[in-house]
């Protein structure tokens, strides 16, 4: 008998031999049917991940350099299959890693959830605002929507339902349900808010210049989408408070424990202090470097080093921060897989072929259509990586062949900032959600069901934004 893992292997290698022995259709070379072959299986195994994710898109890259699929030569293989290690978004990402260990090693973050809930958390609805916004001030610098809602908020949300006898097994609905879902619906709303605030969103931009050489700097992110955004944030703990309301609607023992937390912190300490002009310095670079002639990436890379020499992080924490490394590896290979999508046609076929069925159809109308598919895919995948790589560069082909280049650069800000909406559908979409899922006081029907009326609201509001813009 083969076990759970062994099957988990066998399926991504049936997926590439599958593919790889059908016949090549018309239009299509066959080393880019090859090519395909290993990037579907790539995809499934991100989803089964029988092996670790940044395992599986090394052994991708390798494999089709080694089977020479996408240069001519073997040095255009090897260039390829390195390309992605010197992208400039994946060094950012790595930088803002570690913006969000700082956050975590001086303090700093567990400091600003605390002050939030001693002095908005009497009420239900105001531990809500205190949750989301704990989120909210963090998002920007924390790549990591896991680190920041499950590593950084859950510890101390969590808390908060137990001081009043709500546990998963006693009185879920008294407060624990409603804390862990504006939890959720909060870091999905802000993920999408800020460039930095889910690394694939970074990844997301570099293959929309990749696939249609449109370029998103961080500024114009935050100025298109906030529109949406910060109404949808804003309105998160009232929705909740309405559609899934806590049974208790106050909470004076709250910011009492809050306040007994920070006492025991002490005052503000200098690393504190340092961690956030830091971070002041990194948003302000990232709104305004454009203007002044500085690139996000390299100013991202002065702002890690100014925190290692600040002490408040160290060398050894940059060499040996395993999650940092890991998506590095994981995010350059997967931007060096995408990007053999395009290099060897595929792409530029599989969206031509698709553009048929759209054809006669309004540009809005289409761009609309392919949103709501866009987001609705998500329902199939528990990685918005896997996500990302697998219909990002497809549905971007397919808009640049079907509706005037003008639009391609909106419509392409309206994908990429989908994404961290879409975390909301389902208990898997995003990082942060078997944690909030895993504390247990939601079940698993009534998350699918909030998830999918939350999920309509937030796709909803993307769509009229599309329209107004488009």
């Amino acid at each position: 008998m083969f076990s759970s893992n062994k099957i988990k292997i066998i399926l991504p290698l049936l997926v590439i031999v599958i593919i790889a022995i059908l016949p090549t259709p018309e239009g299509l070379a066959v080393n880019a049917q090859y090519f395909f072959a290993i990037f579907l299986g790539v995809i499934v195994a991100l989803i089964l991940e029988p092996i670790p994710a940044a395992l599986v898109g090394l052994v991708g890259v390798s494999l089709s350099a080694t089977l020479g699929l996408v240069g001519e030569t073997a040095k255009a293989n090897r260039d390829w299959a390195l390309s992605g290690f010197s992208n400039g978004v994946i060094w950012l990402i790595f930088a803002a890693f570690m913006f969000a260990l700082g956050y975590k090693k001086s303090g700093l973050g567990k400091r600003i959830a605390l002050l939030l809930v001693k002095y908005l958390g009497k009420t239900s609805l105001g531990l809500g605002y205190a949750v989301a916004f704990s989120d909210g001030i963090l998002a920007p610098f924390m790549p990591s929507n896991t680190a920041r809602s499950a590593g950084t908020i859950f510890p101390i949300a969590i808390n908060i339902p137990q001081m009043f006898n709500s546990t998963p097994e006693n009185e879920p609905r008294k407060l624990g349900a409603y804390i862990s879902w504006v939890a959720i619906a909060a870091t999905c709303v802000t993920s999408s808010m800020f460039l930095t605030a889910l690394a694939p969103n970074l990844l997301a931009v570099s293959l929309v210049e990749k696939s249609a050489g449109v370029l998103i700097s961080w500024g114009e992110w935050f100025t298109t989408l906030a529109v949406v955004m910060i109404p949808l944030f804003l309105l998160v703990p009232i929705l909740a408070y309405v559609i899934y309301p806590p049974e208790q609607k106050t909470s004076p023992e709250a910011p009492i424990w809050a306040a007994k937390e920070l006492k025991a912190m002490g005052s503000i300490t200098a690393k504190e202090l340092t961690m956030l002009g830091l971070g002041l310095l990194a948003l302000g670079l990232w709104i305004f470097g454009k203007q002044i002639g500085i690139d996000s990436t390299v100013a991202a890379l002065l702002v890690l080093c100014l925190l290692v020499i600040t002490n408040v992080i160290t060398w050894e924490d940059v060499i040996t921060n395993k999650a940092a490394i890991n998506v590095f590896i994981w995010f350059a290979t997967l931007v060096a897989m995408a990007g053999g999508l395009n290099k060897v046609g595929y792409l530029e076929w599989a969206a031509g072929l698709i553009s048929t069925w759209l054809v006669g159809l309004d540009p809005i109308t289409i761009a609309i259509v392919l949103l709501v598919l866009f987001f609705l895919f998500h329902y199939l995948f528990a990685s918005v990586t896997a996500h990302v790589v697998a219909l990002l560069p497809l549905f971007l082909g397919i808009a640049v062949n079907l509706v005037p280049a003008d639009m391609v650069h909106t419509i392409a800000i309206l994908f990429v900032g989908s994404l961290g909406l879409m975390g909301i559908i389902t208990p898997y979409g995003t990082g942060p959600s078997p944690i909030w899922y895993g504390a247990g006081y939601i079940s698993q029907a009534t998350w699918w069901k909030l998830g999918f009326i939350f999920g309509a609201i937030y796709l909803g509001a993307l769509v009229l934004l599309g329209f107004f813009i488009l």
